[in-house]
């Protein structure tokens, strides 16, 4: 969508301009709703669409319902709704325009076997210990800070599911050590051709600080886990009787206990592999160590320690006359899991902020708060004890607020369930509250992003109203956000960017006409424009700057026929003729916007919403979305224009078909007037020397009579012919098509 605006409205735009992001939740009626089909919520995650998907798709296949007639037709639309609702763009269209959205794609048109679908169809899908990622959450999983190993694969890819045994064994064995994720580049082709990856399965180590590092062994269990270990940058302490005490004592001040595996001769000693594993599992949060009792005999009879066991000593433990054990925590188990989930239990919970020192609290010091509604509420997870740990470099501290102590704090806070929010050091009224997943890694990534960024929380009372500057709304999509935040730190001290929850503020988004997610608009007083551009800071910072320096004029029928028709006889006009709802016009705003900035000052562009102005269109003879036509100058009818037929779309391509409209500056010079007039003349040329036939020489034509354009007065342009004029470029030693040369005056020649 372009805009038609005023140089006041521009003016003004510069001084402010807020940005708000709007969670939508809106229905799109449709025959059959795909959402319906597919058994799933309008917020469904892809895995969880993919999971729905592949359950019906084992029920309904043709395959297995041989004698049902309408077998075909009932799978095509089913697998038509996971076709458009696992692609990002796609999804976004169907949940705006409904269908007629989609009525240039084909989609869900061809399926696969039965047994693609039971054996090649989501490998990792059902495996909890293997966290399959998709585009809008692999970014902000690699970079929590925890470590990561990602298996790239194929569901087309035979290696791929020979490794998938192993790899299930290896994140059973590594669970809680390093996250064990997985990619699915069939869905997910965009992801992978930015992360470089180009044969399947790809593995690599992911961690905050380093460089991604690509797994080149044999895929075997040990290999496997021999590789990713040497990234784990936790240790195991060997105890004794100098350092033991002196460990023990100083927990206290650290705040970190320790957790310690005694080995005698009797009973079964934790293995080292075990004891690393639980050093990584409960990193930052106890410190792990060993003591061998056949050289520490003493120590461990002081501690009546005769058989083999592991104990964690909480901070403060106290070891009294070396006999009597205060708080600390004997463990019979072997397992790690169980131990570690014995010793996250007995870890501090998160201090409790009170209403009276809440304010105070919030407006000295970064806050990721957990807010619960009574002491029952389960809404933590022991997990999210190394939350404190992960975000000790941000200075982020971690509590709780309990929503029955205050409701009223809550209220004004619009935290109505229980939910977690990022307060950044300025009191209550800066803050963002999360609405990505409920998981550690994604909490970390959204609390770091939050405190740097300059995205805030909105409602009612801090909406600002139709008298104030301009606003930006787009909706808290897990993908979007973090783009997001990326472009609110470019754009600090010029706009301002805040998230506005329409499930909470249902009537403040109703009034504004917001009807589907994501959808993203600029709202300036009574002008509404919308931004239809992919989720990246990119093009939201493109979006932005366009809006502050319009390139593209938005026309109504009126302005067509004043600025284009009776435009004066020296402009050209290039107009795109559109529909929004067109997946073809929707691709071409970008690179519509893109050539406007880059023709700036040589041709003048517009469009026409064909859909808002529908019987101007059919009057001017639009039969389909996009249509692009430019109109020359000195042009003896109105109606004169040229229609674009190429192939491509991109700004590129359509600047150079553009600048072939404009009146020739260079001029075309034979061998007499290339000796008179240049050779022998007194003014500065640049020449062009090209071959028709050439085609560098053909793109390059346009970006000559730019250089053309650009030093008119100051140098004289020209261009020779090489393949009518041999001889004068020999002469001036051409080699090669083009070739530009520079011819100063010097005085004399």
């Amino acid at each position: 969508m372009e805009f038609l605006v005023s140089k006041d409205y521009i003016r003004d735009f510069k001084r402010s301009l807020l940005l708000v992001l709007v969670c939508v939740i809106v229905l799109v009626c449709t025959d059959q709703d795909y959402y319906s089909l597919l058994g799933v919520s309008k917020e469904a995650s892809s895995r969880e669409i993919r999971q729905a998907f592949k359950k019906l798709a084992l029920k309904l296949h043709p395959d297995k319902n041989q004698n049902d007639p309408n077998a075909h037709e009932n799978f095509l639309k089913i697998n038509r709704a996971y076709e458009v609702l696992k692609d990002e763009d796609l999804r976004k269209k169907y949940d705006k325009y409904g269908e007629k959205g989609l009525e240039d794609q084909q989609q869900g048109g061809r399926y696969e076997s039965w047994h693609f679908y039971r054996y090649d169809f989501g490998i990792y899908d059902d495996d909890p210990e293997i966290i399959t990622l998709d585009r809008g959450e692999f970014d902000a999983a690699v970079n929590s800070g925890e470590l990561w190993f990602v298996n790239f694969y194929s569901p087309r890819c035979s290696h791929c599911h020979e490794l998938a045994p192993t790899w299930r064994e290896f994140a059973k064995e590594m669970d809680g050590v390093i996250r064990i994720g997985a990619v699915n580049c069939g869905d997910n082709r965009m992801l992978c051709r930015i992360k470089g990856i180009n044969s399947y399965p790809s593995l690599y180590v992911f961690k905050t600080g380093m460089q991604p590092v690509k797994y080149y062994g044999d895929r075997s269990k040990e290999s496997l886990k021999n590789f990713a270990t040497q990234y784990v940058t936790s240790t195991v302490t060997e105890l004794w009787a100098g350092n033991f005490v002196n460990a023990i004592e100083t927990s206290f001040a650290s705040g970190v206990g320790w957790l310690i595996t005694f080995c005698a001769e009797r009973g079964d000693c934790l293995s080292y592999q075990t004891r690393l594993k639980l050093a990584g599992m409960l990193e930052g949060l106890v410190n792990v160590g060993w003591m061998d009792c056949g050289t520490q005999g003493e120590l461990c009879d002081n501690l009546d320690i005769s058989s083999s066991t592991t104990a964690y000593f909480p901070p403060g433990a106290t070891i009294i006359n070396n006999k009597e054990k205060g708080g600390v925590l004997f463990l019979n188990s072997l397992d790690a899991r169980e131990i570690y989930q014995e010793v996250m239990q007995r870890l501090p919970d998160f201090e409790i902020i009170s209403a009276a020192s809440l304010e105070d609290r919030l407006a000295h010091h970064r806050w990721l708060l957990f807010f619960q509604f009574g002491e029952s509420d389960k809404s933590n997870v022991q997990e999210f004890k190394k939350l404190k740990f992960l975000l000790k470099d941000e200075h982020i501290q971690v509590g709780k607020f309990d929503c029955l102590s205050s409701p009223s704090i809550c209220n004004k806070l619009y935290v109505y369930q229980p939910c977690l929010a990022v307060f950044k050091g300025k009191g209550t009224g800066d803050y963002e509250i999360h609405h990505g997943k409920k998981i550690l890694y994604d909490i970390v990534a959204f609390a770091k992003e939050s405190v740097n960024s300059h995205v805030i929380t909105l409602g009612p009372q801090n909406f600002p109203d139709k008298e104030k500057e301009p606003w930006l709304w787009c909706p808290p999509c897990r993908a979007l956000l973090p783009e997001l935040r990326k472009a609110s730190k470019h754009l600090y001290g010029q706009l301002k960017f805040g998230t506005l929850d329409c499930t909470v503020h249902e009537g403040l988004c109703n009034m504004h006409n917001i009807r589907a997610y994501p959808t993203t608009v600029v709202f300036n007083q009574s002008d509404v424009h919308e931004y239809e551009g992919h989720h990246s800071a990119e093009q939201i910072l493109e979006f932005i700057e366009d809006l502050r320096n319009p390139s593209v004029l938005s026309l109504t029928p009126e302005t067509f026929v004043e600025l284009v028709q009776r435009r004066k006889r020296e402009e050209i006009w290039m107009v795109d003729f559109y529909a929004p709802w067109c997946g073809p016009c929707q691709a071409l705003m970008p690179e519509w916007k893109k050539m406007a900035r880059m023709l700036n000052g040589l041709i003048s562009v517009g469009s026409v919403d064909c859909q808002k102005y529908y019987s101007f269109c059919h009057q001017e003879s639009v039969r389909g979305y996009p249509e692009i036509r430019l109109f020359p100058q000195k042009s003896n009818t109105v109606h004169h224009y040229y229609s674009y037929n190429g192939w491509h779309r991109d700004s590129y391509s359509l600047r150079g078909w553009a600048l072939g409209y404009l009146p020739q500056v260079a001029v075309d010079l034979t061998p007499q007037s290339f000796t008179e007039k240049v050779l022998n003349g007194k003014d500065h040329w640049v020449i062009d020397f090209y071959a028709p036939w050439c085609g560098p020489c053909q793109n390059f034509a346009p970006e000559f009579e730019i250089v053309a354009r650009t030093v008119k007065g100051k140098v004289k342009a020209g261009k020779v012919d090489c393949q009518a004029y041999a001889q004068t470029c020999q002469t001036a030693d051409i080699r090669a098509y083009p070739t530009v040369k520079f011819y100063p005056y010097q005085g004399t020649k």
